[in-house]
């Protein structure tokens, strides 16, 4: 399966195919995959989110699914890459990971059927949907700063065309152990009704990333921690945590809180031990 990566190189930024441990640019320079420079994959005009989709996170909040998926955004601001740090601002606690598949548009795609969906789509990516829950209390309709602060958004290392989503392992791990253990058959809907189901109303553009949802067991990391995600036929994005140097501005907007709905959320839904839970020290 072909496999392209976005890398800055010698300056300017080029996509190269992978060649075995190489990256190879258009005019024939190549470079070691583990010295280059990633960026992002591709240059999305938006990033659309499925909430809840793995039957496995769906068992861990003790819920049902919806008869249809719901969705938010991700700014294109929050994008990131693989190797790239993940920024926890000063003040926050509660970050979690969310290993992913995302699906690339390849094609305008707007009122199309799922059976069609597949011609509309260039290839897929690993994605981290990372969250930031001390936001979560003022946050949790949007999303928009739970989901959609900076660098909350990192894809890669490259995109794969040709890949079959079917039967895949999608594992996370945090500094070397398995924290995340899933298959793409544990989904609800799959990648094609995904995109069906949003092109009815959002014409979605090449570049257009959907995330496609992730299984049970995210939990927070903190600064200094290694974040892994590896799905099979898509490679291992990897990212590193680190602590933001600035401070949440108390002059303005909410700030970051540790209720319950916070604790539960980020600790894995753990809703029985709401309004019990032991006071944090």
């Amino acid at each position: 399966m072909p496999e392209y990566r976005r890398v800055l190189l010698d300056g300017a930024t080029v996509q190269a195919t992978v060649d075995g441990d190489e990256l190879v640019a258009g005019d024939g320079r190549r470079i070691k995959t583990d010295e280059a420079q990633h960026l992002p994959p591709v240059v999305p005009s938006k990033v659309i989110a499925v909430h809840l989709n793995h039957r496995s996170r769906v068992d861990e909040f003790r819920i049902s699914l919806p008869d249809t998926p719901t969705y938010f955004h991700k700014p294109t601001s929050a994008l990131n890459s693989h190797k790239g740090a993940v920024v926890r601002p000063e003040g926050c606690k509660w970050l979690n990971y969310e290993g992913e598949v995302a699906i690339v548009i390849g094609r305008t795609a707007r009122n199309i059927s799922p059976a069609e969906a597949g011609e509309y789509i260039a290839g897929y990516t690993v994605a981290n949907d990372y969250g930031l829950h001390d936001f979560r209390d003022t946050d949790a309709g949007s999303m928009l700063r739970v989901k959609g602060s900076d660098t909350l958004c990192p894809l890669g290392p490259g995109l794969v065309t040709g890949w079959d989503f079917h039967g895949k392992s999608l594992r996370t791990y945090v500094n070397g152990e398995v924290v995340q253990d899933g298959s793409t058959d544990e989904m609800q809907w799959d990648m094609h009704y995904l995109v069906a189901d949003i092109a009815r109303t959002i014409t979605l553009y090449p570049g257009d990333v959907l995330l496609s949802g992730t299984p049970a067991n995210s939990r927070p990391v903190r600064p200094g921690d290694i974040v892994e995600v590896e799905v099979e036929g898509l490679g291992r994005l990897t990212n590193h945590i680190v602590a933001g140097p600035t401070a949440i501005r108390t002059d303005v907007g909410a700030q970051p809180t540790e209720s319950e709905e916070v604790l539960s959320t980020a600790l894995g839904g753990d809703w029985e031990f709401r309004g019990i839970r032991a006071p944090r020290r």
